[in-house]
């Protein structure tokens, strides 16, 4: 096993624990927003010890039966956005990669271009769904068309900048970071999307800035 494989096996691992750990403390103390139960471990597999650490921070601040001062500024709250649309495309992406591999899609003879596609697709409707599972409890009387509509509306922007942060680093992984880019079967190739799902995040925070500066996004 080189070394590369090596660290891949511990990041994923940190990524797991991570998520485990903030897994069991939502089910001992569910969030008030109950998509959060749901995000809150998707963005430790991908954002790590950060994520538990962001959580106990400023998650458990809307945990039911704890009493806590929201003392969380612009940044952190424009954060809980950006983990929310994140972890939404993140499980877009994560259920895409098998979807490929088991169907044996290419589009014009690329693998990766297959994957850019039925990911892209996903991560947009699990996107959009985590933002309305959101919006719709606080505004139900609007019903579900409106609240459908304005879930695209705030998400639409974050959500493709993720899938450009994280389909360029695909591409550099594919065309230049190495000879024989990594398959699914090998844990490489799931840290290479743990990275890339870093970089899709601070891609996509910069969007989700200005969409709730603009009050087009709620504040989470």
């Amino acid at each position: 096993m080189d070394i590369l494989s090596i660290v891949a096996w511990i990041a994923i691992g940190i990524g797991l624990l991570s998520s485990v750990i903030i897994l069991v403390d939502v089910i001992r103390y569910p969030q008030m927003m109950w998509i959060m139960n749901i995000v809150w471990p998707i963005n430790g597999w991908f954002l790590g010890p950060y994520a538990v650490w962001s959580y106990f921070k400023w998650g458990r601040i809307k945990a039911k039966g704890i009493e806590k001062e929201d003392t969380r500024g612009f940044p952190s709250k424009v954060y809980f956005s950006t983990s929310h649309c994140a972890s939404g495309c993140t499980l877009g992406d994560a259920v895409g990669v098998p979807i490929v591999v088991i169907t044996g899609l290419t589009i014009l003879g690329s693998t990766l271009f297959a994957h850019y596609a039925v990911q892209f697709t996903l991560a947009y409707i699990f996107g959009i769904l985590f933002q309305f599972f959101a919006i719709y409890p606080m505004n139900k009387d609007a019903g579900v068309m409106k609240n459908f509509k304005d879930s695209i509306k705030a998400d639409t922007l974050s959500l493709v900048l993720f899938e450009v942060g994280m389909f360029g680093w695909m591409a550099l992984v594919h065309y230049v970071l190495f000879t024989t880019p990594p398959k699914p079967h090998q844990m490489t190739y799931w840290f290479m999307m743990q990275i890339a799902m870093i970089i899709g995040f601070l891609t996509s925070y910069p969007a989700n800035w200005w969409l709730v500066k603009k009050g087009i996004k709620e504040q989470m």
